[in-house]
């Protein structure tokens, strides 16, 4: 592996003792170098590695259906490292207080984890770097092109970013060796986890109900893959903007909770699609924007604020401000699926249902959220909170990336100026039209 995929949390040296390898951000046993570099280290010292998760209830807006599909998935990943002989741990609470009294625990000389640009879970890394007396070390096992060496800065858009990642890519896009059998027997203390009541007993919201159309964890994610690759991977350029053509991969919920590895997929692209639009298109989408989410969240600590948008996009916005709205509409009738557009309704009701809106709908919707709301600021929350609370991959980089780019021209440029929207990109229903058989769409959503 690479080093610089690895960088230091705190200055402390390393110590003898278990190697804790704290799963967060990738969830899977295979495919994953945190965990490989994790093994690596527990080798070397001839020390045991243990691998814990800290389930913590009420995050960032998630739900039954969130947590649902996440704790499914790390059943699978305990199985699968049963069979490594490394052992999974399943605690909750707080991870400043959970992570350092297991640690402490179990006298471990090493934390590693994974990386994760989003503030919440790099505060929770900084207090415990400053409470550690062990040395704590972080691997991006998320982007192919670690987001600190791809760039030191927030980048302006997908152009600036992309040379950068093309340069790096031979060096960091290598095929992942496999987990082997660990040879150093674990502590003998650990309780079996009960699985049917970890979900049961989390104080969560469970208004929000569980998806049954996708299964979750990493077999399953590989199946919905495979399918993707060998189906409609061909014809993903000519139809992944239509929602009534099932072109997309349906891969996002798996990337955002880790089950699958982008790494892996850009493999595989590469040595099994045909050379053409559609590959590069899906490339593009898989390594590119991906990337250029979490560059800007890690760089941009307003990444879910008005105040992280460009200042152009600032200014137009407030210039706009006290422009006429036709249409005013309350979290609760945007919730609900009640405003005039019923193409706007049809898709916040596929993102009820299923957890998953189009990616081209996604975009309309957050723009009209800011066409009918009395401010910016008011559109970004609700957006924000409806994104969070249905969407399987809620809570992403790429969904407050989205959503800044639709409301706040985020790697964007500024356009023709127009009412509310100022220079912002406008879409319309009407232009929605030109693009896919609304009426067809629509009336799916209806049937659901």
């Amino acid at each position: 592996m690479d080093p610089r995929r690895v960088r230091a949390l705190n200055p402390v040296g390393l110590k003898s003792g278990p190697v804790v390898y704290w799963m967060s951000r990738d969830q899977r046993a295979d495919d994953n170098w945190a965990l490989l570099f994790s093994q690596e280290q527990a080798l070397k010292q001839s020390a045991p590695l243990l691998v814990v998760f800290c389930l913590v209830p009420d995050f960032l807006n998630a739900t039954l259906r969130q947590y649902s599909f996440m704790i499914h998935g790390l059943r699978g990943v305990e199985q699968r490292l049963r069979q490594q002989r490394i052992p999974f741990y399943l605690i909750t609470g707080e991870p400043r207080r959970a992570i350092p009294e297991f640690v402490n625990h179990y006298r471990a000389g090493l934390l590693i984890t994974d990386f994760d640009p989003l503030r919440l879970k790099r505060q929770w890394q900084a207090a415990l770097a400053d409470r550690l007396n062990i040395s704590f070390l972080e691997v991006d096992a998320h982007n192919i092109v670690p987001a600190w060496v791809a760039s030191t800065k927030a980048e302006y858009g997908a152009y600036t970013l992309r040379p950068k990642l093309l340069r790096a890519l031979p060096g960091f896009l290598t095929d992942f060796p496999p987990l082997t059998e660990h040879s150093i027997a674990p502590p003998e203390d650990r309780a079996e986890i009960d699985w049917p009541q970890v979900l049961s007993k989390l104080p969560i919201d469970r208004q929000v109900q569980e998806v049954t159309w996708l299964k979750p964890g990493a077999p399953a994610a590989h199946q919905v893959w495979e399918d993707f690759l060998q189906h409609r991977l061909s014809d993903y350029d000519r139809n992944r903007n239509d929602p009534n053509r099932g072109g997309q991969s349906n891969l996002s919920p798996y990337l955002h909770f880790g089950q699958i590895s982008a790494q892996r997929l850009a493999l595989e692209t590469e040595a099994r699609a045909p050379e053409g639009r559609s590959k590069a298109a899906f490339l593009e989408e898989l390594i590119v924007r991906r990337e250029l989410a979490d560059n800007f969240c890690l760089y941009n600590p307003h990444y879910d604020a008005v105040a992280g948008f460009p200042d152009w996009a600032q200014k137009t916005l407030m210039a706009h401000q006290d422009d006429p709205r036709e249409y005013l509409y309350s979290l609760e009738e945007f919730e609900t699926g009640q405003t005039h557009d019923d193409l706007w309704n049809a898709a916040q009701q596929e993102m009820v249902n299923t957890g998953k809106m189009h990616g081209y709908l996604r975009m309309y919707w957050a723009k009209k959220i800011l066409e009918w709301t009395e401010s910016v600021d008011q559109a970004l929350k609700i957006a924000i909170y409806l994104n969070d609370k249905y969407e399987l991959d809620g809570r992403d980089p790429n969904g407050y990336t989205g959503i800044a780019w639709s409301l706040g021209g985020v790697h964007d440029r500024a356009w023709p100026e127009r009412p509310i929207f100022g220079k912002i990109r406008y879409m319309s229903y009407n232009g929605c039209k030109t693009k896919f058989d609304v009426k067809s769409y629509i009336s799916k959503q209806l049937a659901a």
